[in-house]
């Protein structure tokens, strides 16, 4: 080990651009060797240079410089920089040490970093390190990654759009698939752009054909769906809450019994079952709890919050857009493992990576989906204890987990949360990809370990990431000046900080969004009023109500601007409509008040449609 007082003497292969003036703590002020103000030797902000100091060889970046004139001195150049370690023998070779031993004194000649020594700098002798790129200072020296502290330890990917970050992504990711063939990568892709990029290796999951049963998700879940993301009724949520247990134990009964069985007295709770069990049950079963519930009550406004729950299930069931969750309700299978599977790539030999692509679902679904995800995830990685890595990749992440607590779907930024205080303990990653890091959650943040900083003008994202930076603070000031795919790396996963480019993608496999796909593969494909027309059918065709047997006011209250559950039918505000929509449905007849609030919702009805 090299020390300042025992040492072979380690020479300088560049000639001597400046000596050490002044030294305060880590940071060395130099004068640079020159004439007429001008430095002998041109160096600038972000090179690395060495200080010979007695057997030492310290090395420092670059961080400001300035004139004689600048400095209210004498006329010269001058410069400083920030100590970043020292150079030590160890069984005869030269390797590079965080940290110095001892400081440089006045007077101690300063030079550029020779090329050789520079890789020395960034040289790991870890296993599992892979290259995601060239240094800036030396596009001969590879910029690489420490695979298993990256993942361990989560990782953030931070820059505004249009610096390269999605092309970022997909090079950390494709190395880590290489380097480590255990790991199974989710992406959650928000703008459809990754599916060209991982080839093979990846499967890519679209709202066509993702499987998510509406049984997967728990009570908070399937509330979010039920309501499209507004707040529930707490007395609707509370029936939710009573009936789903009953579901599942009516489910289980047809499992094990021969002949039906009926659960009137029976308490789902007694089988074990939770609302939030991840067991299944069938939609219609708990719809027909709800009406046998609301069958044994007397009170007009109790009933309609019955009433108004199973229109609301009703709704979103045969919204096709739901397909994915509501596909075969009411057709009994467990297909959790199948799913699981399918979800994550659990098999041995399946491909590594899936994709999961947010653009074609709901908008008021899609932070329920998340949430049940992120969820998955992490209790697979705690029941399975950690057998299988898996690193969930986040896109907009500040969209799931946002600083501001009022803002996005509470449980999902608290599933987040959990893979990023806990998942390392069960083998769950997390990855997270923002470009407004000052709207994510700092709780979450603070976990990543190893963030890549990409170009940001926003002082308010550059302060978040400068108290987020342990180290390196000086490399923060070229944050603003990046050009694209220019990044700066520091934390766990780095050698030591740096600035780099990453690696460049082929044309074939650069991130691209479906509009730019569809500019460029079909942009002639336009043309004349078949087209317009198909167009105009597929529109009405999707929003459409295709449950036989049941009446369509409710669609027709859409048509027309009214929304049949919170406006309570036809403008009356009395729930009447609803009663009139559901009478078939429930086989229940109305009584006294209830048929002249259907004849006022009729004669309303009437007035609209005439209108």
């Amino acid at each position: 080990m090299l020390n300042c007082d025992v040492a072979t003497r380690l020479e300088t292969t560049m000639a001597q651009m400046g000596f050490v003036t002044s030294i305060d703590g880590s940071k060395v002020h130099l004068g640079l060797l020159g004439g007429d103000g001008r430095p002998k030797i041109r160096a600038t902000v972000g090179h690395f240079v060495q200080i010979q100091a007695g057997a030492a060889m310290l090395v420092g970046v670059i961080t400001t410089l300035s004139s004689g004139g600048d400095r209210g001195g004498p006329s010269g150049a001058y410069a400083s920089l920030d100590l970043l370690g020292e150079f030590v023998v160890e069984a005869g070779a030269k390797r590079f040490r965080r940290g110095v031993s001892c400081y440089p004194a006045i007077g101690d000649g300063v030079s550029l970093l020779a090329p050789a020594d520079l890789r020395v700098v960034y040289e790991v002798s870890a296993s599992n390190v892979v290259a995601v790129g060239t240094l800036v200072q030396d596009p001969d020296t590879p910029a690489c990654i420490k695979i298993d502290d990256l993942l361990s330890k989560h990782f953030a990917v931070l820059g505004t759009t249009g610096v390269g970050k999605s092309s970022g992504v997909a090079v950390i990711l494709d190395q880590v698939m290489r380097a480590q063939r255990k790991v199974r990568i989710f992406l959650l892709d928000v703008h459809n752009e990754y599916a060209n990029c991982f080839g093979e290796q990846a499967n890519v999951i679209t709202a066509r054909n993702l499987k998510l049963p509406f049984w997967f998700f728990n009570l908070e879940e399937i509330a979010d769906v039920i309501y499209g993301g507004r707040p529930p009724i707490d007395e609707e949520i509370e029936i939710l809450a009573d009936v789903i247990p009953l579901a599942k134990l009516k489910y289980s009964q047809y499992k094990e019994a021969s002949e039906r069985q009926t659960i009137k007295r029976s308490n789902g709770k007694s089988a074990g079952y939770t609302v939030d069990t991840p067991v299944p049950y069938m939609l219609q079963d708990l719809i027909a709890l709800i009406d046998e519930r609301m069958g044994r009550l007397e009170n007009r406004v109790t009933r309609m919050h019955f009433h108004r729950l199973i229109t609301r299930i009703e709704a979103i069931r045969n919204d096709p857009r739901y397909g994915f969750m509501f596909e075969n309700a009411n057709v009994g299978g467990d297909m959790m493992g199948e799913i699981l599977a399918h979800l994550f790539r659990l098999e041995p030999d399946e491909r590594p990576m899936t994709i999961m692509q947010l653009g074609g679902l709901p908008m008021e679904v899609v932070d329920a989906v998340v949430c049940v995800l992120c969820r998955l995830a992490f209790e697979f990685g705690i029941w399975s204890e950690g057998a299988i890595p898996l690193l969930f990749v986040c896109e907009e992440a500040h969209r799931y987990a946002s600083a501001d607590r009022a803002i996005g779907f509470t449980p999902t930024r608290r599933a987040l949360s959990r893979i990023a205080r806990e998942g390392r303990k069960h083998g769950v990653y997390l990855g997270l990809v923002t470009q407004r890091p000052a709207e994510l959650d700092p709780t979450i943040m603070s976990q990543c370990s190893t963030l890549f900083a990409m170009r940001m003008t926003n002082d308010r994202d550059q302060a978040f990431l400068a108290a987020a930076v342990s180290d390196a603070v000086n490399l923060l000031t070229f944050v603003p000046s990046l050009g694209t795919g220019e990044v700066i790396a520091f934390g766990e996963g780095v050698p030591m900080p740096a600035r780099f480019t990453f690696r460049p993608l082929p044309p074939e496999r650069q991130p691209r969004n479906d509009m730019s796909a569809r500019l460029m593969d079909h942009g002639a494909a336009i043309a004349g009023a078949g087209f317009v027309g198909a167009v105009v059918e597929r529109w009405r065709g999707a929003t459409m109500n295709k449950a036989s047997g049941l009446d369509t006011d409710s669609s027709a209250a859409t048509r027309i601007g009214r929304d049949p559950v919170t406006d309570g039918g036809y403008g009356n505000g009395n729930g009447g409509a609803i009663d009139q929509v559901h009478r078939r449905l429930l086989r229940r007849p109305l009584d006294g008040a209830e048929h002249a609030a259907e004849a006022g919702a009729r004669s309303t009805k009437s007035l609209w449609q005439q209108g």
